[in-house]
């Protein structure tokens, strides 16, 4: 996802060396071994990743019992569901969700750092993390969305939610008009970790 927030042009190697002097630094401790980050970020990229989260949103636009139990105990609802063990466990701890509705539109951001429920939306974005979004989408969030293409109607309410280690919170956004009579298969395509988020609409393609 493009955004209009600017960063260095070598911000991203600058990241990198300091993860690899991290990492040399912890293998050299004996605290990790020189295949762990290999195979923590392969279990988050194979099986930890938007496509859970996509079944969720589809199973809540589908089944307004579920997404009432999701709306008020995420870790129940997601526990109905087949997906990979672990959904509660590393970076999906307390996961909480919220539906948006005709009227209200709501946005996740983490004000501390980058909690990130990783287990229903995968890595966070690198946008998600940056200093000036995290700060502008909790100032003015009404501003940022329209800048990233939600403009939002004047009386529809933003409700901005704070992740942190106590609340993993994401966003089951609306369903998109015309989809009746999709299987649930069809709909979870409709669905990007942009709109988990609150930075983006589910919508259907326009026909080509």
């Amino acid at each position: 996802m493009s955004t209009p927030f600017s960063y260095p042009s070598d911000r991203e190697e600058q990241s990198a060396a300091q993860v690899r002097a991290l990492e040399a630094l912890l293998i050299e401790k004996g605290v990790i071994t020189h295949t762990t980050v290999d195979k923590v970020l392969g279990y988050f990229e194979s099986e930890m990743t938007p496509l859970n989260g996509q079944k969720i949103v589809a199973r809540a636009w589908v089944d307004p019992d579920f997404a009432a139990l999701l709306a008020t105990d995420a870790p129940a609802a997601v526990a109905q569901l087949d997906l990979p063990d672990g959904m509660a466990g590393a970076e999906g701890e307390h996961l909480a969700a919220v539906l948006n509705e005709p009227g209200v539109h709501n946005l996740v951001i983490c004000t501390l750092c980058s909690c990130f429920p990783w287990p229903v939306l995968g890595l966070p974005p690198y946008w998600y993390k940056d200093p000036v979004f995290r700060a502008r989408a909790a100032r003015e969030p009404r501003a940022v969305l329209t800048e990233l293409g939600v403009p939002l109607d004047d009386d529809t309410e933003v409700r901005v939610w704070d992740s942190s280690g106590h609340s993993r919170w994401f966003v089951v956004p609306e369903r998109p008009a015309g989809t009746e009579g999709w299987t649930e298969d069809q709909l979870a395509a409709l669905v990007t970790t942009e709109s988990m988020i609150g930075v983006a609409l589910a919508d259907v393609p326009a026909p080509v």
